[in-house]
């Protein structure tokens, strides 16, 4: 038990290091470089985003229509040279991994020319590079350590972490915006309603008034003498 109890104790410290360590060199993280963002879309528009890759570099361009029309947006990848890599048409959501065959400025178009009322929320997500290990980690000559596995393990996690949050974000926009538009065609249809059962009242009223009402002797003398 003793045994037991000071290994449980011993990992418990191994983790706390590298916990310690990991927001120590966080700073020294060298990171890819990404644009993350989330912008609007309008009607008969087009938007472009411009990146700079160097030649033989691994990039990664994701994107995801969060809300508008029939969340579809039209999207092309244009080398230095303007030779379209990659197109989608009116869709949804996608991934797409290349590496640049050529030292420039790589653009990321999204249209939304095909509609003529209904604006878009895009998210994209355009990144440069891969990411870099902790420092220390691939120049290390000899095996790595308990702390230095324990590091590098939790980095990796908090990397997964991050995505996972992220595409949570953007169904859980994606599912709000849906219910905002859903109660506001409710909303609309219960005025419907409400304004057509009134009409039809009223007439009823009227029609009936009109049954019962009396009518005057010279319009019955009238009604005689035809």
């Amino acid at each position: 038990m003793s045994d037991r109890k000071s290994h449980q104790q011993q990992r418990q410290q191994a983790l706390s290091w590298a916990l310690i360590v990991l927001v120590a060199l966080c700073h020294q993280i060298p990171v890819a470089q990404s644009v993350e963002l989330t912008f609007e879309l309008a009607d008969n528009a087009k938007e472009c985003f411009h990146e700079e890759i160097q030649k033989n570099q691994t990039s990664t361009l994701e994107f995801q229509v969060v809300s508008g029309g029939r969340y579809d947006v039209d999207v092309t990848l244009e080398s230095p040279t303007g030779e379209v890599i990659y197109k989608q048409i009116k869709t949804q959501y996608d991934s797409y991994q290349f590496v640049a065959a050529a030292t420039g400025v790589y653009a990321a178009c999204f249209s939304n020319e095909f509609s003529t009322f209904s604006h878009k929320i895009v998210y994209m997500d355009f990144q440069v590079g891969e990411e870099q290990p902790l420092p220390g980690i691939e120049e290390h000559a000899t095996v790595l350590t308990q702390l230095e596995t324990s590091a590098q393990e939790i980095h990796k996690g908090l990397n997964a972490i991050l995505d996972y949050q992220t595409h949570h974000r953007l169904r859980e926009a994606q599912g709000r915006k849906r219910a905002e538009d859903l109660n506001e065609r409710v909303l609309w249809w219960s005025l419907t309603e409400t304004a057509a059962i009134l009409i039809i009242a009223i007439g009823q009223v009227l029609v009936l008034r009109n049954f019962f009402s009396e009518k005057k002797p010279s319009q019955m003398n009238y009604t005689l003498m035809k």
